[in-house]
């Protein structure tokens, strides 16, 4: 008998608790089972993308060693439309900008590596994009936008690059003080063993460095 009333009492107890709580801890339950199911679908979500940019990437790559620029062109377009959030869509509109660049497009060259300086996702597909960018800007005598796009801030990495591409349009501004400059700060930040190091040691000669 005292054992029935002893869980008589845990009954009342836990019907009490869960007239108090069990609201709580519904909803607790769903928010949970909620934000599972929702990383679960994110987790497919990315997965999908990434296969579906890949699948397409190797399209793009395959066109590009068939030197089909059209076709590059237009699967870049592609990628970055559906997947521009990926890593594929920085390599999409860098491959896409020098396809449009060896046809002699240097706009469409242009708008391809400013989206890509500005939306890659990735750091370094962002530096490689503001270089080749700045370098068809040169070509298109666009000096000083050239240069506000090299006096970005970027990794040591690319330094010595930018650094020599910037003397390369000081020069072409008719600056060979500022250019020597450039250059000798790209002989700075080069790694010695690198061919282009060299280059910028004859442009350095021809424009009569003292040293």
């Amino acid at each position: 008998m005292a054992y029935d009333l002893e869980e008589q009492e845990q009954i009342e107890t836990l019907k009490s608790w869960w007239k108090q709580y069990g609201n709580l801890v519904v909803m607790t339950v769903l928010a949970v089972a909620i934000a599972f199911a929702g990383w679960q679908g994110w987790k497919y979500y990315q997965q999908t993308q990434a296969v579906g940019a890949a699948t397409l990437y190797g399209q793009l790559d395959q066109a590009a060693r068939s030197n089909d620029a059209k076709r590059v062109r237009d699967i870049a377009a592609q990628v970055v439309d559906r997947y521009g959030s990926t890593t594929y869509g920085g390599l999409a509109a860098l491959a896409a900008a020098k396809a449009a660049f060896t046809t002699g497009d240097f706009e469409a060259a242009e708008k391809q590596l400013r989206w890509a300086a500005d939306k890659a996702k990735d750091e370094d597909q962002r530096a490689i994009a503001r270089l080749r960018l700045a370098g068809v800007l040169l070509d298109m005598k666009k000096h000083d936008e050239a240069l506000k796009v090299l006096d970005q801030k970027t990794s040591e990495a690319f330094a010595g690059l930018y650094a020599d591409l910037k003397g390369d349009i000081l020069s072409a501004q008719g600056k060979p003080a500022e250019a020597i400059g450039a250059y000798r700060t790209a002989m700075e930040k080069l790694d010695p063993t690198v061919a282009q190091r060299q280059i910028v040691e004859i442009k350095l000669d021809a424009l009569g460095d003292p040293k």
